[in-house]
């Protein structure tokens, strides 16, 4: 089960250009560079959500994760945020409980891999297959379920080739998610082959990897050595720097030819709230497939996510108000400016 989380750091209150006070030193302003493909087998990213008509097309996801009956996590995070973004979503639960693990007690039962695949091949027998523009998968409970996806995304690209595979590798975690044994192996030997987009957290990009990742030039490195294994795009979900301030929440988006990191504020919960990251996969997932650079994708993730934590903390909720903060998540009162990552240097945006 998934339970990505708000780390506990200092008291931050949220202010449209606290990233910018918060950066790391060393910054001159530089326009954004649009995301170019550089894998020829893999197709672009950015979708425009037209046909060649002009006519607007409706874009489909196919949402492979979790689900709790009550609460926010896994799909029950990511499909009404993607919906609210435009986006059609077609969700289908790797497990169903009554709440996520987090509260200790749970009941309910994971999906066995062949049940996975028996429900896309009914989707392919009535000829809607064709529609999945990308395919989304979060916690898996079994590393038979992990290859269940990977065979679930060779069909939807058999009948779509343009469409994209976007992993949240959700690995266990001390204080976080329990994942069978075998999961994470699974994930770091196979998910790079197979992911058009990756969206790891810090610990996860560390698995990923190999090694501890202390700085953003670190990160960056990282996610480039991700990125030869044939991801075109990395996203940190949730990145530590040893040089950003206690009370910011970091995220990176890197891909061959560009590197972009953010902040927002880190609030000070006394429990902290399930589904952040499920949450934050979904909102770059339907930003970057109705037609973002990566730079606003990013943004806009950014902004959405704060919206729904500052209304959580504010409301004194353990679940995340994903339903409250809806209007900001598809417009973000705040916005937090990225910054290039060029080299060794920080560059702002304008």
């Amino acid at each position: 089960m998934p339970q990505c989380v708000e780390a506990r750091h200092n008291t931050m209150h949220a202010m449209p250009d606290a990233a910018l006070r918060a950066a790391p030193a060393g910054v001159v302003s530089e326009a954004a560079v649009a995301l170019r493909c550089t894998t020829p087998a893999r197709q672009t990213f950015h979708l425009t959500g037209h046909d060649q008509s002009g006519k607007q097309n409706m874009n489909n996801v196919l949402s492979i994760q979790s689900h709790v009956v009550f609460g926010h996590a896994g799909n029950s995070a990511a499909v009404f945020p993607m919906r609210r973004l435009g986006v059609n979503v077609w969700p289908l639960n790797t497990v169903q409980f009554s709440n996520h693990t987090q509260y200790g007690r749970w009941t309910g039962s994971a999906f066995d891999a062949d049940e996975l695949q028996n429900v896309i091949e009914g989707i392919g027998a009535i000829g809607v297959l064709a529609r999945c523009n990308a395919v989304l998968s979060g916690y898996m409970g079994t590393p038979e379920q992990g290859r269940a996806v990977v065979e679930i995304v060779k069909m939807v690209k058999a009948v779509n080739p343009r469409a994209l595979y976007f992993c949240d590798p959700v690995m266990g975690q001390t204080g976080g998610c329990t994942v069978a044994p075998g999961i994470e192996d699974f994930l770091v030997t196979t998910m790079p082959e197979i992911a058009d987009a990756i969206m790891p957290n810090h610990v996860e990009l560390e698995k990923l990897v190999g090694r501890p990742i202390e700085t953003v030039e670190e990160a960056v490195d990282a996610c480039r050595e991700i990125i030869a294994r044939g991801p075109r795009t990395v996203l940190v979900k949730h990145l530590l720097d040893r040089n950003s301030r206690a009370d910011t929440f970091n995220m990176l988006a890197v891909t061959p030819t560009e590197a972009w990191f953010a902040q927002r504020p880190l609030y000070p919960f006394a429990r902290q709230p399930v589904g952040v990251g499920d949450l934050t996969s979904a909102v770059f997932v339907a930003r970057t497939l109705q037609g973002d650079s990566l730079r606003n994708a990013l943004e806009h993730t950014l902004a959405a996510v704060n919206a729904v934590v500052r209304a959580t903390y504010e409301a004194g909720r353990y679940e995340l108000e994903i339903v409250a903060s809806q209007d900001e998540i598809a417009k973000p009162i705040d916005r937090f400016p990225a910054i290039r990552v060029t080299g060794t240097e920080m560059v702002k945006g304008g």
